[in-house]
């Protein structure tokens, strides 16, 4: 990674953002309009869930290459080679009308999806200082939720006035802003440069380590050991933090998910709600997210154990879930929109202490696999809530299945927390520095060393956390610094960003 000024590393964050949200916008138009194609082709159901599916599906399977992919390629030419190909798989799109080759060229779309959704989560936490991750996350997702809200509206005026092709060809035209992200981002990861990063991590804590008592769990070799493993061999399985965040995860979102299946049904048939209405309260939730985001934000600067943000991640799905439940009790289709707000708000604030959790624990040159695999959790989980919200909607009404799918996510959220409170305190063991809870630079007197931290808070950076207070990389000079649509987890329920 090269290292530039904090105005050109903040260029960055927004340079990035601006591109992740034009796609997002592009993204969300191609889907408006290829389900409003099929449905005027004369297509079924069986159309549109294939449709579904093949947008979903690569996202999943392709995690584990995808996420090696993009932790050993040049993000540049990554971004690049990855835009122009999809911005040429969505002019193909314009043009071809039979459904068959319509889902598969979806599903190829999807496939450069799985490489760069990871690709730019990875490099976000290389572009900012460790304190300033939730800020720079934060404009990440709200240029994501933007773009949520912009793509149907735009896709509602283009394909009435011009039909499909137009907006397809416009989402062509959003891929290439990954194309020019590629190519003005200075940040770049990556290939050689993060097996640099991981060189230059583990000399500078070598050295730091001579200077005093060596934490717990150090290699022999000199190099620094992560709380999944070592740093160049991070595992999910050997986290216990990582782990349960994203398996409780998944299980929510299955368990809520169908929630996106039944709601058109609930506010058409059951409530009596305008189409108009059900436009309005689709897009409440991503409106909530904004709000919820940066209130997300000034919350996760003051979270500096790891647990705590795990602790957060479920309380906000428990929040997603109550709303849900609540949903169930509404007399009319208006009265979703302040639930879906309050929704969405915590679907935000999930997003933000994800990601960080995300960035702080897994070496930099493991980010973007940690990232796919958290990406096809959600994804997974998604794609199991459409089925059994589909199939339960064939023999149950919608309002006692949204309020059946709610109860489930909050008996999830609830199981899940002694769960929690089992890998907090493991974790913590693990991360624990030598000598027991006193922090191996604390005088013998039981005195803390000038500006050393409590509780061997110093040690566990740099021995446990991936991203301690200072950017894993050598210190730069003074000075520097550093839906369901094809990627479900911009959709509601999802609890991430990933990036």
């Amino acid at each position: 990674m090269s290292f530039t000024t904090d105005e050109s590393r903040w260029t960055d964050v927004w340079l990035a953002a601006a591109a992740r949200g034009t796609t997002i916008c592009g993204d969300f138009l191609a889907a408006t309009a290829l389900a409003l194609a099929l449905q005027g082709a004369g297509a079924g159901g069986l159309a549109v869930s294939g449709l579904l599916l093949a947008a979903t599906l690569p996202l999943v399977v392709l995690a584990p290459l995808a996420g090696r992919l993009a932790d050993r390629t040049d993000s540049r030419t990554l971004l690049v080679t990855v835009g122009f190909g999809q911005a040429a798989i969505c002019a193909l799109l314009a043009v071809v009308e039979q459904p068959v080759l319509v889902v598969g060229l979806v599903a190829l779309l999807a496939c450069g999806l799985a490489v760069t959704q990871p690709c730019l989560a990875a490099l976000l936490p290389a572009m900012v200082r460790p304190a300033d991750l939730p800020r720079a996350s934060a404009i990440s997702q709200t240029a994501v939720s933007l773009g949520a809200l912009g793509g149907p509206v735009l896709a509602g005026l283009l394909v009435g006035q011009f039909g499909t092709r137009v907006p397809l060809l416009l989402d062509a035209a959003t891929y290439l802003a990954l194309v020019v992200a590629g190519l003005l981002l200075r940040t770049r990861r990556g290939g050689r440069r993060s097996v640099a990063s991981q060189t230059a991590a583990s000399a500078s804590s070598e050295a730091a380590a001579s200077s005093s008592a060596a934490p717990a769990g150090q290699a022999a070799s000199g190099g620094v050991t992560t709380p999944g493993g070592t740093e160049i061999g991070w595992r999910l399985r050997r986290d216990p933090l990582m782990l349960v965040m994203v398996v409780s995860t998944a299980v929510v979102i299955a368990a809520i998910g169908g929630i996106n299946v039944i709601e058109v049904f609930f506010i058409r048939e059951t409530l009596e709600g305008s189409p108009t209405t059900y436009g309005l309260v689709s897009a409440a939730w991503m409106a909530g997210m904004l709000p919820g985001t940066w209130l997300a934000v000034r919350l996760a600067r003051r979270l500096d154990d790891d647990g705590a943000l795990v602790r957060g991640v479920l309380a906000t799905l428990a929040v997603c879930s109550l709303m849900v439940l609540l949903a169930a009790t509404v007399p009319a289709a208006g009265v979703l929109v302040p639930l879906w707000l309050v929704g969405g708000a915590a679907n935000g604030g999930d997003n933000v202490f994800a990601n960080l959790l995300t960035a702080r624990r897994v070496p930099e040159a493991m980010r973007a696999r940690a990232y796919a695999s958290y990406g096809a959790a959600v994804q997974g989980g998604s794609m199991a809530g459409f089925l059994i919200g589909g199939a339960l909607l064939a023999v149950v009404p919608p309002r006692p299945l949204i309020a059946g799918t709610g109860v489930v996510g909050l008996l999830v959220v609830l199981g899940f927390v002694p769960v929690v409170t089992r890998a907090v305190r493991r974790s913590s063991l693990t991360d624990a520095p030598a000598g027991g809870r006193r922090a191996a630079n604390a005088p013998a007197g039981g005195r803390r060393a000038a500006g050393a931290p409590e509780d061997g808070r110093a040690a566990r950076s740099s021995a446990g956390l991936a991203t301690s207070g200072r950017p894993a990389e050598p210190t730069p000079p003074a000075g520097d610094t550093v839906g369901p649509w094809l990627s479900a987890s911009h959709a509601r329920e999802s609890g991430t960003s990933s990036s």
